[in-house]
């Protein structure tokens, strides 16, 4: 495995490659990413995996000088995993002064997730458009564990007209059913425990659709009900281009959950 910091570098040495699957990351590696790294492994000749933690999605007060680092870990990792080649940038590797700057959308780049963190979306699609235009990569691989985020990247490649192929991968659980996040490591045994109610909850919501129940406020009351008494920050339940619904369609709906297991602020949801 090849490690390189300089984009530029990076851009050389990718130039006469056929087919790249890149995986952009934040580090802290799980199972969650090696499921991304085994796909694009299985769907092109070279397999890229960035790690870099991205100070622009962070807001003032979040837990940027916190988030879990594991770079050691993290490269042997990748090597096991049969990464061709890492990309460890530094923040000035990729940031300089008076940038250009790339937007979220006015409307879903500021609700759920962006409408508690302003700014946040604006941040990802601004480091992402970056690492995408550094790797050109034929495919790029992104867990659906964040589908808010996922939902505005692959809006931001068909609006920017961006030639590159984003592929989105299921959500990796661990076997008490908890969706794999490098954030997990904050919960605390009974935090963890509690957290528990979040996939619970959106297995109940599974349930419900399948017995026939597509009414949203029904679906909600009862994800509410088992998600007490979390600090829940939404519960949404939208179609796939994130708009609000009235009642599920099986195909073009997404669940999603956003709650609090002590300070820990959890991520989940559900694709039918």
């Amino acid at each position: 495995m090849k490690i390189i910091s300089n984009p530029l570098e990076l851009k050389a040495s990718l130039s006469s490659q056929k087919s790249v699957g890149f995986v952009p990351t934040m580090g802290a590696l799980h199972e969650g990413h090696l499921a991304l790294i085994k796909k694009a492994k299985e769907e092109n000749d070279i397999v890229v995996v960035s790690i870099f933690v991205n100070p622009t999605q962070f807001l003032a007060g979040e837990d940027l000088d916190k988030y879990p680092r594991k770079d050691d870990a993290d490269k042997k990792i990748c090597s096991l995993a049969g990464v061709d080649i890492l990309f460890f940038p530094s923040v000035e590797d990729i940031y300089g002064d008076d940038e250009v700057q790339v937007y979220a959308p006015n409307v879903r780049g500021y609700v759920l997730e962006g409408a508690t963190r302003p700014g946040h979306f604006s941040g990802v699609l601004r480091v992402v458009m970056k690492l995408l235009n550094i790797v050109t990569p034929t495919k790029a691989y992104f867990g659906k564990k964040d589908a808010q985020q996922l939902h505005l990247i692959m809006l931001m490649v068909k609006q920017y007209f961006m030639n590159v192929e984003i592929v989105p991968v299921d959500t990796v659980r661990d076997s008490d059913g908890l969706a794999q996040s490098s954030r997990n490591v904050y919960l605390s045994k009974k935090e963890r425990e509690e957290a528990l109610k979040i996939p619970a909850a959106l297995y109940a919501a599974s349930k419900l659709v399948s017995k026939g129940v597509l009414n949203v406020d029904a679906i909600q009351n009862k994800m509410l009900e088992i998600l007490s008494p979390l600090e829940v920050g939404y519960v949404a339940i939208l179609d796939r281009d994130f708009n609000v619904v009235k009642s599920v369609e099986i195909g073009n709906t997404v669940i999603l959950v956003e709650a609090l297991a002590g300070k820990t602020r959890l991520l989940d949801n559900l694709w039918l």
